[in-house]
C-alpha cells in the first residue's frame, strides 16, 4: 500500500503559516522596539494584519506575507501587492485610518530592481514618484483580473489621496520566513539570558506571547496588548533565569490532573495508610505532577548541574528524617495504632505546610517542595507511617497475589 501523503493540502499548511509567522513576527517587532525603549500598543486583527500605535505617533499599519517555497520575486504584478494595496485604498476612501498613518508590507519575497516595491523599499532606492507613477500606468492598463478589483479601488482614489497612501507605504522585502524567525528572535534576546539557555528562554517567551495573543483575539472588546506587558515579561523570565533560580512554568502550574490515573502509585497509598481525606490527596497528586513535569523539564532543557537534584532530595530526605526519627522517640515502643496515625498525619502536616529547602534559593513554588516529597514517597525512600515500608510491603503483596 503506499504511503499517504498528508501533506496534500498545501494551501491550507500555507494558510496555518501565515497566521503563524504574523503572530511570530509580531513579537520580534514588538522586541525590536523595546530595544529603542519605545513605549507602544499592539493590535493584531483589527484595521490590519497588525497595528502598532505609540502615544503621539501617527499608527503603522502591517501587512504580513509569507511563503512556504522559494520566495517569489515582488513583481508589479505581485497579487501580494496589490491585494494589500486593496485593503489600504479602502480604508483611505472609507477614512477608518487617522490621517499620517503609515503603512508595511512585511514579506518574504523579493523586490525586482526598478519596480514599485523597490522604489517603495526603506532605504537609497527609496522614490515615491517613481512608485506613483508605476502605479498609475499598471492600475490604467493592466488586464490582469486577479487584480482587478486592486486596480479599482486605487483608481477610485483622488491624487491628494494615491500621494498619500504611497508616500507612506514601506516595503520590507526578504524578511526572514518563520523558521528564520526562530534565529531572528534568539539574537534579539541574546543577553537576556545565560548562553547555553537562550533556547529555553526564547521558548517560554514566545509560549507566552501565543497565550497572550490567543486572549487578545478572544476579547469582545478591542484592547491592546501593551508593551509593559512584553516587557515585564521578559523581566520575570531574566529573574528565572539567573543563576540562583529556575523557571516556573505555568502551563505545568496550570495544568488540569486527571487523579484517577494516579490512585494505584505509592505515594497515594502511603497517604490512604494514615486515612488523609480525598481533597488533601488531590492537592498531593497536584503537587506530584508539577513537581515531577517541571524538573523533567528543566532535565530535559539542561537548566541543572550536575548531581543538582540529587543534592536537593538528599537534603529534602534529611529534613524529614529529623522529623520522623522525633515522631518515632515520642511514639516510643507501646504505641497504639490509633497514636501511631495520628503521630503519622502530624509529619505529613509539616510536609504540606512547612517551608523546606529549595532547590535554589529562587525557587519559592512550594509544589516543589511539596511535591518532591511525594515522589522520593512514591520511591519509599520516605514515608509518614512508623511502620510504612512493611505497610507497603503487605499491600503490595496482597494486590499482586490478587491479580
Amino acid at each position: 500500500m503506499d504511503k499517504l501523503n498528508y501533506r496534500n493540502k498545501q494551501s491550507a499548511a500555507s494558510s496555518a503559516l501565515g497566521y503563524l509567522y504574523q503572530v511570530r513576527y509580531t513579537l520580534f517587532e514588538s522586541l525590536n522596539r523595546l530595544r529603542h525603549f519605545q513605549e507602544f500598543s499592539v493590535f493584531i486583527e483589527t484595521l490590519d494584519d497588525v497595528v502598532f500605535d505609540e502615544v503621539g505617533e501617527a499608527p503603522e499599519l502591517f501587512q504580513t506575507k509569507h511563503h512556504l517555497s522559494r520566495p517569489a520575486d515582488l513583481t508589479d504584478g505581485s497579487s501580494d501587492l496589490w491585494k494589500t494595496i486593496f485593503n489600504w485604498c479602502e480604508a483611505i476612501r472609507t477614512c477608518s485610518i487617522p490621517s499620517g498613518t503609515l503603512f508595511f508590507l512585511v514579506t518574504t519575497s523579493e523586490s525586482v530592481d526598478g519596480s514599485v516595491a523597490h522604489y517603495l523599499k526603506i532605504g537609497s532606492s527609496r522614490n515615491p514618484d517613481r512608485a506613483m507613477q508605476h502605479l498609475n500606468s499598471i492600475a490604467e492598463t493592466s488586464t490582469n483580473q486577479t487584480n482587478g478589483p486592486a486596480y479599482q479601488a486605487y483608481r477610485s482614489l483622488d491624487l491628494k489621496q494615491r500621494r498619500q497612501l504611497i508616500e507612506y507605504i514601506f516595503i520590507v522585502d526578504s524578511a526572514p520566513n518563520i523558521q528564520d524567525l526562530d534565529q531572528a528572535l534568539k539574537e534579539m534576546v541574546y543577553g537576556f539570558a545565560p548562553t547555553q539557555f537562550i533556547e529555553s528562554f526564547q521558548q517560554r517567551l514566545e509560549g507566552w506571547w501565543y497565550r497572550r495573543v490567543i486572549t487578545h483575539l478572544f476579547k469582545k472588546t478591542v484592547s491592546p496588548i501593551l508593551s509593559e506587558e512584553i516587557e515585564t515579561e521578559t523581566a520575570l523570565l531574566r529573574e528565572q533565569f539567573k543563576q540562583e533560580n529556575l523557571p516556573i512554568d505555568d502551563d505545568i502550574m496550570s495544568a488540569s490532573i486527571d487523579a484517577s490515573g494516579y490512585q494505584d502509585c505509592i505515594f497515594v497509598h502511603q497517604l490512604k495508610l494514615i486515612e488523609i481525606g480525598n481533597p488533601r490527596i488531590l492537592y498531593a497528586i497536584k503537587n506530584y505532577f508539577r513537581a515531577f513535569e517541571q524538573r523533567s523539564r528543566w532535565i530535559r532543557e539542561d537548566l541543572l548541574l550536575v548531581g543538582e537534584l540529587e543534592n536537593y532530595e538528599d537534603r529534602l530526605i534529611e529534613e524529614w528524617d529529623l522529623y520522623f526519627q522525633q515522631m518515632i522517640d515520642e511514639l516510643g515502643v507501646n504505641a497504639s495504632e490509633k497514636a501511631k496515625k495520628v503521630a503519622a498525619q502530624i509529619v505529613y502536616k509539616w510536609v504540606e505546610t512547612a517551608l523546606h529547602p529549595q532547590i535554589r534559593p529562587g525557587v519559592i513554588e512550594p509544589s516543589i517542595s511539596r511535591g518532591t516529597y511525594q515522589i522520593l514517597s512514591n520511591s519509599q525512600r520516605v514515608g509518614w507511617h512508623i511502620e510504612f515500608k512493611e505497610r507497603l510491603r503487605k499491600l503490595l503483596e496482597t494486590q499482586e497475589a490478587t491479580l
